[in-house]
């Protein structure tokens, strides 16, 4: 019998329509024969299914759809929603509570790995990583600009420490534009982060669990063409992203066994994807971030991965929902 999955798409925040791209090609590839697909578009008014003109609502009590008359129960949900509710572990606290499987990291892991100060803690104390000097700052017990510069050196990054695809951040080299920076982050989330700015090139390896073992995907190098990897350079087309990534045999596999060996550490599952800067004259590779519901178009970094193994889309997604135990 074909199980009931309910691919999870929208959200609450400004990466609603690359999450609702990332669905599209997602409900296209799940093996037919095996699932019966259903798009729950999540809003922050309404969850629901669109069946031709009509949007019948979720019951959120059961995690369930009627259509027809019929109650349709789901045996797993495909969570492809980036940031809150489906990055931060609130969905998949919510899933929980309902005894149905997902496809993401768990609550508490997604939740750990969502906030970019207490990821960048944790991952710190990893003894393999290293992690650019940091300060936070909050709205309700905001730090001085003199408290900030003893604590880092400009030029710095100012970013949410709750959020994706960039927004709200800055690059910051006179210490004039740090406090405007910091407000314009603090209009995203009330928590920033200040980290200092590392000078190399920038790669990105996605990682799953295919066949009981843990395995990172393809490196790719990401060639902005704007100051930094903004929203623009990742979705308006000003970045090159050059997979696989032009550099040799022993940097790939430094990255790949790191990228794995943070998955591992962080107790991830599913498909994620780990940021990376590479400094040549320390010859050092340092953390930027974890991101456990990569983008999944067919322009996105992890499907350009498994296309240079030689897989598709397909093969990505389905395999990703038979690493779960569906019900």
């Amino acid at each position: 019998m074909k199980k009931n999955i309910a691919l999870l798409a929208g959200g609450y925040s400004g990466e609603y329509e690359i999450s609702i791209k990332s669905s599209i090609q997602i409900a296209e590839d799940l093996d037919k024969d095996k699932y019966n697909v259903y798009r729950i578009i999540l809003t922050r008014n309404s969850w629901y299914y669109e069946q031709g003109n009509d949007r019948i609502e979720v019951d959120k009590n059961d995690f369930s759809l009627t259509l027809k008359g019929e109650k349709i129960r789901f045996d797993a949900a495909y969570i492809t929603i980036h940031g809150t509710p489906g990055e931060d572990g609130l969905l998949q606290g919510y899933l929980d509570m309902l005894n149905v499987p997902y496809t993401t990291c768990s609550a508490l892991v997604s939740a750990l790995t969502f906030d970019k100060s207490v990821c960048n803690a944790v991952v710190r104390s990893f003894k393999e990583v290293n992690v650019a000097r940091n300060v936070l700052t909050c709205s309700n017990n905001p730090l001085t600009e003199s408290e900030i510069l003893a604590n880092v050196s400009l030029p710095v990054f100012v970013k949410p420490s709750a959020g994706g695809s960039s927004i709200g951040m800055s690059k910051v080299s006179e210490s004039q534009d740090l406090m405007p920076a910091i407000e314009k982050a603090f209009g995203v989330w009330n928590k920033v982060l200040i980290e200092e700015f590392i000078e190399g090139r920038e790669f990105s390896c996605g990682v799953m669990t295919i066949e009981n073992k843990v395995t990172a995907l393809p490196v790719t190098e990401i060639v902005s063409m704007t100051e930094f990897f903004d929203y623009d350079a990742k979705y308006n087309g000003k970045s090159k992203e050059l997979t696989p990534a032009p550099i040799s045999t022993d940097l790939t596999k430094r990255i790949q066994h790191l990228t794995e060996y943070i998955y591992t550490n962080l107790h991830c599952s599913g498909v994620c994807r780990v940021d990376f800067i590479y400094n040549e004259k320390q010859d050092k590779l340092f953390f930027l971030e974890i991101n456990t519901t990569p983008g999944q178009s067919a322009q996105s970094i992890v499907p350009q991965q498994v296309r240079v193994m030689g897989k598709d889309t397909k093969w990505l997604y389905n395999t990703i929902l038979e690493q779960i135990d569906l019900k």
